[in-house]
């Protein structure tokens, strides 16, 4: 019994070697979503500009969107709003904003001073369409084809190596250039 328990250790040193090797080289912004391949989760929020417009998945028909989850209390959200701003005025994105689990005011001062991306804004300071979507944190990004499918998700900041790299070969899969 004693010699079985010598290797005991050399046995969880493989172990735990076989799982780290598992996860190198995986891609850390690139969380696997249940809901890929299926609808925007039905909700109905409000709109951040205006309390009173109700929102639901029908903001997503017609035409490709990045869904962008975002919050003021988000220092990643602050890095990448400029690349949000450029994907928007420059190469013409519709991105609809989904404000996460912050205070309407903070949010709007927000927009106000730096800036607005957004085609219009979710309104979700309780994170219930952040919950229905798996959303762990902000920044994270969807991608809504037509027919309001969720097609991916990104973890993380949106800059142009991302959008060259995941998000303008998905623009023009769905038929949209986006350049």
């Amino acid at each position: 019994m004693k010699r079985v328990l010598m290797f005991l250790p050399v046995v969880l040193v493989v172990v735990l070697g076989v799982v780290l090797f598992a996860g190198i080289g995986k891609d850390p912004n690139r969380l696997e979503s249940a809901l890929l391949g299926k609808p925007v989760p039905p909700f109905s929020l409000a709109s951040l500009r205006d309390a009173d417009q109700t929102l639901g998945p029908d903001v997503f028909r017609g035409q490709v969107s990045l869904l962008n989850v975002w919050g003021t209390w988000c220092p990643a959200c602050r890095d990448e709003h400029d690349d949000l701003l450029w994907l928007a005025r420059q190469k013409g994105v519709r991105i609809v904003g989904l404000n996460y689990k912050d205070n309407r005011d903070d949010a709007l001062k927000w927009l106000s001073t730096l800036g607005d991306p957004y085609a219009l804004n979710i309104f979700d300071p309780r994170g219930t369409l952040g919950f229905d979507l798996g959303v762990y944190g902000a920044p994270e990004t969807y991608f809504i084809d037509p027919e309001g499918i969720i097609r991916y998700r990104h973890v993380g900041v949106v800059n142009q190596k991302v959008w060259d790299e995941k998000f303008q070969p998905l623009m023009e899969e769905y038929g949209e250039s986006g350049s």
